[in-house]
C-alpha cells in the first residue's frame, strides 16, 4: 500500500492487489491493522488506534480505499457511500471488445454465498438487487480494451460480474470467465479515481490512484 492522503479524519490508501482490507479467514494481515501500526508509530500515540473501514475492495483489486482516523469521520463517510455522495471510478483490462464504445448496464444480481460469487440477471429475480453501472472504452491494443467504469450502485462483485455478462470479463478474473490468471493472482480492476465531501472540512476531496505496475498497464497508461 502507499499512502495518497492523510488528515486529522481521513486516510486514503493505494491497495495492491494481494492485500485485503479487513480481516478475513485467511488470517493475513489486513490494511486496517497495518494502518493502525503505522499511526501508532508515526504519532507515537500510546494504547489503541481508530481506524474505522467505510468500505471495501475485493483481495484481486487495486485501487483507492478510504479509512476514517476519527469516529466522527467514519460515521458521516458511512452515511456518504449510503446514499451514493462518494463518487467511485474504475479502470477495467477487459478480453473482448465491447458492443459499443460507451453504454449503462442494468442488471439484477443475485449473490450466491457459498460460491463468493454474483450472478447477473436481465430481470428481476427473487433476493436480487438492481445494479447499475456507466462504461466508456477509453484505449485498447490487439488483444485488450480498457474501460472507465463509473459506479452508480455498489453491489456485490459488480463491476466484475456486469462486464463478465456483457461478454467482457476482466483479464486475470478466472471466476466471471476469464481464459487464464494473471501470474500474481490480481484481476485487471482499478479503483482509480475517488470524489467526495470531506466528512468534517466540507472540503472537495478529488484523488487518483497511480496504475498497478506491469507491461499491460504501463502501455494503457500510454494511450490514454
Amino acid at each position: 500500500m502507499t499512502i495518497v492522503y492523510e488528515d486529522n479524519h481521513i486516510i486514503v490508501v493505494n491497495k495492491t492487489a494481494s492485500e485485503i482490507v479487513q480481516g478475513d479467514k485467511t488470517g493475513d494481515e489486513p490494511l486496517s491493522e497495518r494502518l493502525k501500526s503505522y499511526l501508532k508509530v508515526k504519532y507515537n500515540k500510546p494504547g489503541n488506534v481508530f481506524i474505522g473501514v467505510t468500505h471495501r475492495l475485493d483481495r484481486p483489486v487495486s485501487g483507492l480505499v478510504v479509512f476514517a482516523k476519527t469516529s466522527k469521520a467514519l460515521s458521516r463517510l458511512n452515511a456518504m457511500f449510503q446514499t451514493k455522495e462518494v463518487k467511485k471510478t474504475y479502470w477495467a483490462i477487459v478480453t473482448a471488445a465491447p458492443p459499443q464504445e460507451e453504454g449503462e448496464l442494468v442488471h439484477y444480481l443475485v449473490r450466491n454465498e457459498k460460491q463468493n460469487k454474483s450472478y447477473a440477471y436481465d430481470r428481476e429475480r427473487p433476493e436480487s438487487k438492481r445494479a447499475i453501472l456507466h462504461y466508456r472504452l477509453l484505449a485498447h491494443s490487439e488483444r485488450y480494451w480498457l474501460l472507465e467504469v463509473d459506479l452508480q450502485t455498489g453491489r456485490h462483485h459488480q463491476i466484475r460480474c456486469q462486464l463478465a455478462k456483457m461478454g467482457c470479463p476482466i483479464k486475470g478474473d478466472l471466476k466471471y470467465g476469464a481464459p487464464r490468471s494473471n501470474p500474481d493472482a490480481s484481476i485487471c480492476l482499478h479503483a482509480r479515481q475517488i470524489r467526495f465531501i470531506h466528512p468534517v472540512s466540507k472540503e472537495m476531496i478529488n484523488l487518483t490512484a497511480p496504475l498497478p505496475d506491469g507491461n499491460l498497464w504501463a502501455a494503457f497508461k500510454q494511450l490514454t
